[in-house]
Parts: C-alpha cells; structure tokens; sequence
C-alpha cells in the first residue's frame, strides 16, 4: 500500500525558513519522480517543485525558483522541500506526489494519483 506522510509544516514569519519532509513506503521509491504541490486558499493546486527518479534533475515554479529546494534521499524513502525567504504568498498545504511516469509527464504539472495528506505551511507576522 503506497503511503506518503509529509511533515515539517507550521507558522513562519516572513522571511524565515521551513523544510519539508516526505517519507514513501509500499513502493520502490528510486522508480518514481516526486513533486511537491501546494494548494492556497482559493486557488488550484500548482505544482512547485520535482525531483527525478535519482535526483539528477530538478524543476521549480518561477514563483520560487532561487528560494526553494527540492532534494531526496533514496537510502530513507524520503523527498525534501527547503524553503527559504518564505512569502505570505507561499501560505497552502504543501503536498508530495509520486508518479511513475517519464519526466516530461511529471514537470507539466498533471500529478500522479499517489498523494500525501498535506502539511499546512503559514507565513504571517
């Protein structure tokens, strides 16, 4: 049974610093690409960052790109998400995709059906 168990969300001031974490189990995790979407308050979900299948290739959002990074280890089953110089902009749940398919498919932002719970970030003084 796939699970995706994303942690590290909370309240942040302007300016500061998150990291997310996403721990995979019930596949073979250096098989699948893994994303990071995030969900604000009215909007769509929007894809915002991924990571390959070895990590070798990244893609961001232009909305964090130079502010975010995507990173994994394959050894522990589990994608990262460092979020630096947080915008109350970046307020949402933050949600881990994993998607099988080549990665063409994974950066047009048309996610996998294997999703997280979601981790709410807030960014507020």
């Amino acid at each position: 049974q796939v699970q995706l168990v994303e942690s590290g969300g909370g309240l942040v001031q302007p300016g500061g610093s998150l990291r997310l974490s996403c721990a995979a189990s019930g596949f073979t995790f250096s098989s699948y690409a893994m994303s990071w979407y995030r969900q604000s308050p009215g909007k769509e979900r929007e894809l915002i960052a991924a990571i390959s299948r070895g990590g070798g290739s990244t893609n961001y959002a232009d909305s964090v790109k130079g502010r975010f990074t995507v990173s994994r280890d394959n050894a522990k089953n589990t994608v990262y998400l460092q979020m630096n110089s947080l915008k109350p902009e970046d307020t949402g749940v933050y949600y881990c995709n994993a998607d099988p398919r080549a990665w063409r498919t994974v950066v047009a932002g048309y996610p996998y059906h294997y999703w997280g719970q979601g981790t709410q970030v807030t960014v507020s003084s």
